[in-house]
C-alpha cells in the first residue's frame, strides 16, 4: 500500500532546501509512526547573539487544526523570498532572532488527529493541574480512547518535551522573548489569549501585557483579535505555556521578560459560512474552500509584523517606570477581571 502525502512537511523541508545557509536547522526528534520516521524540526533565523531578543512560532500542537502549520509555512515562504532583497527585514534580522517549529505533532498532522500517536493531547499534556470547575475537555486521564487525555503523569510525551526544550533554549535566556503557538476552532473571533489557562488570576506581567495590547490597540484600530487570558474562556489542566511560563518566572532575572500567546483562530466563522463542512474532518478547524485558507493565510501577516516591531523596542511597552506599570496593572485588572 503507498504511503499518503505529507503536504505539510514537504513544503517545510522545500524551504529548508531553499533558504540554505541562511538558516540554522535542528532536528529536535524523529517521530515514528508504523514503518515511518517523521523529524521535528527547528528552524532559527536572525542574531545569534545571546542577549538578542526572541520572538518564537509553533504550530501543528494539534495536529487537526494544521491551519496553524500553514500560516506559519507561508510567513516562512514570505522571509525567506524576502531574505533575498528587502534591506529592511535584514537589518531587522541583525537585532533579533526568530524561531519556528511549524509542525510539533508531526503524526498529528499526518493523520488529522488532535493528539499524537499515543493518543495524548500535548496541550492537556505538562504537570500542570488546573484549579476551578472543568469539563472533559479540560483534560482527564481516564483513556486515550477519549480526546483531550493528558497522558502519563509521571513523564512528558516526546514531542512535548521537544517544545519545551526549544522555549528554554532560545527564549529564557533572552531579555525580551515572546512565543505565539498558533490553533483553530474555537468562537468566531480571532483570540490572543496569554496566561493563565490553569488558573483565573492575574500572572505576573499583567501590566506588561496590557501595555503591549494598548500599543497594538492605537496601531491598529481595526485589527480583528480579541485579546484576553486563557482563562477568561475555559480553565484547562496541563496547559505547557502555564508550565513554562512559571519555570521561567521561578528563574528569571529583572529585567527579563517573557510572553506566551496563543493565537486561537475562530474556526466557527468559517462553518456557519459553509455549515456543510461539519461533516468533512477538517472542517470544524480548518478553512476547505480555497479563497478563505489563502484569506487566511495572509490575514496575520500585520500582526507578526507587529510582534517583531514591539520585540525591538520594549521601552514603548515592556520597560515602563513603577508609576505606569501600577496603572496598567490596575486597568488590565479592570478590563479581564472585573476588578475596580
Amino acid at each position: 500500500m503507498s504511503q499518503k502525502a505529507f503536504d505539510e512537511l514537504d513544503h517545510l523541508q522545500a524551504l529548508i532546501a531553499q533558504a540554505g545557509h541562511r538558516i540554522e536547522v535542528d532536528i529536535l526528534l524523529d517521530v515514528r509512526y508504523h514503518n515511518q520516521v517523521f523529524p521535528v524540526h527547528c528552524i532559527t533565523l536572525g542574531s545569534k547573539r545571546v542577549d538578542a531578543p526572541v520572538l518564537a512560532f509553533f504550530g501543528g500542537v494539534h495536529g487537526l487544526e494544521k491551519i496553524g502549520t500553514e500560516v506559519i509555512l507561508a510567513y516562512l515562504t514570505t522571509l525567506i523570498e524576502s531574505l533575498d532583497w528587502d534591506y529592511e527585514l535584514m537589518t531587522r534580522l541583525e537585532q533579533c532572532r526568530l524561531v519556528f517549529v511549524p509542525i510539533v505533532n508531526p503524526v498529528g498532522v499526518y493523520r488529522g488527529t488532535r493528539s499524537n500517536a499515543n493518543g495524548v493531547d500535548l496541550m492537556r499534556n505538562a504537570p500542570v493541574d488546573g484549579t476551578g470547575r472543568f469539563r472533559l475537555y479540560s483534560g482527564h486521564r481516564l483513556t486515550r480512547r477519549l480526546p483531550w487525555y493528558r497522558g502519563d503523569e509521571s513523564q512528558m510525551e516526546a514531542e512535548a518535551e521537544a517544545l519545551c526544550r526549544v522555549v528554554r533554549q532560545h527564549l529564557f535566556s533572552a531579555p525580551v522573548a515572546m512565543a505565539i503557538d498558533l490553533h483553530s476552532g474555537f468562537g468566531i473571533q480571532d483570540r490572543l489569549w496569554f496566561p493563565y489557562a490553569s488558573k483565573r488570576a492575574p500572572f505576573p506581567h499583567l501590566a506588561e501585557t496590557f501595555a503591549l495590547k494598548a500599543l497594538f490597540d492605537r496601531t491598529y484600530p481595526q485589527h480583528v483579535y480579541r485579546i484576553e487570558p486563557t482563562s477568561n474562556e475555559y480553565v484547562i489542566h496541563g496547559d505547557l505555556w502555564d508550565y513554562l511560563y512559571d519555570e521561567f518566572n521561578l528563574n528569571r532575572s529583572d529585567d527579563q521578560f517573557f510572553l506566551p500567546l496563543t493565537l486561537e483562530m475562530g474556526s466557527w466563522l468559517w462553518l456557519r459560512k459553509s455549515p456543510l463542512h461539519l461533516f468533512y474532518r477538517h472542517g470544524w478547524f480548518h478553512p476547505l474552500l480555497p479563497h478563505r485558507r489563502q484569506r487566511i493565510l495572509r490575514r496575520h501577516l500585520i500582526l507578526f509584523d507587529f510582534l517583531i516591531r514591539a520585540l525591538l523596542n520594549p521601552a514603548a511597552w515592556a520597560r515602563s517606570s513603577a508609576s505606569l506599570r501600577k496603572t496598567h496593572h490596575e486597568q488590565a485588572m479592570r478590563l479581564w477581571y472585573g476588578h475596580d
